[in-house]
């Protein structure tokens, strides 16, 4: 059963080393990530998943000890999935970049010693199959956390990857609410045709989530929404 979990944005400029001289505009939703992973602790989970956007869904969960890299960003820095035990063989298989960002957050926060592994979750699943994919993970174990990484909408000013769209802003305002007050229902319902347009990267992770809590009686809790360079983060937490 999932008993908490934790909805962080994923982009790399949330890391100090990627962003730089940037680093300083993202600090407040830095440390609402970080606290958002303390409840996962505070919820003394069985088992961690992380789940974040990737290419594709399918080629399997990475195990813990994964790694991932944020050379493709300009910094030789490498974070592996959870702890890695001396001596363990390198799994060669490389975290997407959501689930290398995801990797980071728990590595620089106190958390449950629990067994972890991630998951790609592809951009266009469609909403039938997020949900059972939701369902199975949480009935994995007794005591499941998840960390769920994802963007809100690309589009929200001409600088944005996605340039502006003007319906950007209600879409990223009906997320926040959804995943605030642990909304299932607003959160299955989320249009995935216009997701895709406005480039919400989130989408079907939060897809996931819904799935994972039908039954769960979780509480929501938004602690961050914004949009610096006009894309949607949101932090929020379930438990």
């Amino acid at each position: 059963m999932l008993v908490a979990a934790a909805i962080c944005p994923c982009p790399p400029l949330l890391v100090p080393e990627v962003a730089a001289g940037a680093a300083p505009e993202l600090e407040a939703l830095r440390a609402a990530s970080f606290d958002a992973v303390g409840v996962l602790a505070a919820a003394r989970p069985d088992r961690l998943i992380v789940i974040g956007p990737a290419e594709q869904t399918g080629r399997g969960p990475h195990p813990q000890g994964a790694v991932g890299s944020f050379r493709g960003f300009g910094v030789e820095l490498e974070v592996p999935l959870g702890a890695v035990s001396p001596g363990s063989p390198r799994v060669e298989r490389e975290l997407p970049p959501s689930l290398t960002v995801g990797a980071w957050l728990l590595s620089r926060t106190e958390w449950a010693d629990a067994p972890v592994e991630g998951l790609g979750v592809g951009e266009p699943l469609t909403r039938d199959r997020c949900l059972p994919v939701g369902r199975e993970i949480a009935a994995s174990a007794a005591r499941v956390a998840l960390l769920v990484m994802g963007d809100g909408s690309a589009c929200r000013s001409v600088k944005a990857p996605g340039y502006f769209d003007e319906r950007a802003e209600a879409f990223d305002a009906g997320a926040a609410r959804a995943l605030g007050a642990a909304d299932i229902a607003a959160l299955t319902a989320l249009d995935e045709e216009l997701a895709f347009d406005l480039r919400a990267s989130g989408r079907a992770c939060w897809q996931v989530l819904a799935g994972a809590a039908q039954g769960a009686g979780l509480q929501g809790r938004l602690l961050r929404e914004e949009a610096p360079y006009g894309v949607g983060y949101f932090v929020a937490t379930w438990s």
